[in-house]
């Protein structure tokens, strides 16, 4: 069952949901909370002439995290924003720094904005589930699929959270590839 703005709301009072900073009252519709985009990008080089690169994520020594670090640029939004160019990938965070706690019967689902979606801006390229014993911002996997540049601005609402409860509580949290990918609270 899907959580609406009250539950949510009484689930963060309780302390079964944290999220920090806290939602303004805008940030809440009937059935979700937005989450607003972090200043720190991860910016894909473009190939140089002549540079051909492959991936083979199922190499027995493959690095996610030193690979990405191989092929990105971690730029940080200006007082100009960011030209969103159509075509790209980006990494991005969430400013928020969300805890799921685990043995509250409750996980996520992390959706891009409609207003958003509109212009070709997909903010998860398969990544939606928020784990119950989920702890960190989110990271989110960003694609321009529009004809034009879009401006993404620092603190701009940028996905939204939609929370389910849970059939039961898990035997273990969320202990994926990705547990503690930024745990660091800002704000």
């Amino acid at each position: 069952m899907i959580l609406t703005d009250r539950e949510i709301q009484l689930s963060l009072e309780r302390k079964a949901i944290i999220i920090d900073p806290a939602p303004a009252d805008k940030a809440f519709s009937s059935t979700s909370v937005d989450l607003t985009l972090d200043p720190t990008l991860s910016v894909f080089r473009d190939n140089r002439a002549g540079l051909d690169r492959l991936i083979d994520p199922s190499h027995k020594d493959f690095d996610h995290d030193a690979t990405l670090a191989d092929l990105t640029d971690s730029v940080s939004i200006g007082t100009d924003g960011y030209v969103f160019r159509p075509g790209y990938l980006i990494l991005a965070w969430t400013k928020e720094y969300v805890n799921l706690k685990n043995d509250v019967r409750i996980a996520a689902r992390v959706e891009g904005k409609s207003s958003l979606a509109r212009l070709g801006i997909g903010v998860h390229v398969t990544a939606p589930i928020i784990h119950a014993g989920f702890d960190g911002r989110i990271r989110l996997e960003m694609i321009n699929h529009g004809k034009v540049p879009v401006i993404l601005r620092e603190d701009m609402r940028i996905c939204q959270l939609i929370f389910k409860t849970t059939l039961g509580t898990p035997d273990r949290g969320y202990n994926g590839r990705f547990a503690g990918q930024n745990t660091a609270r800002r704000g």
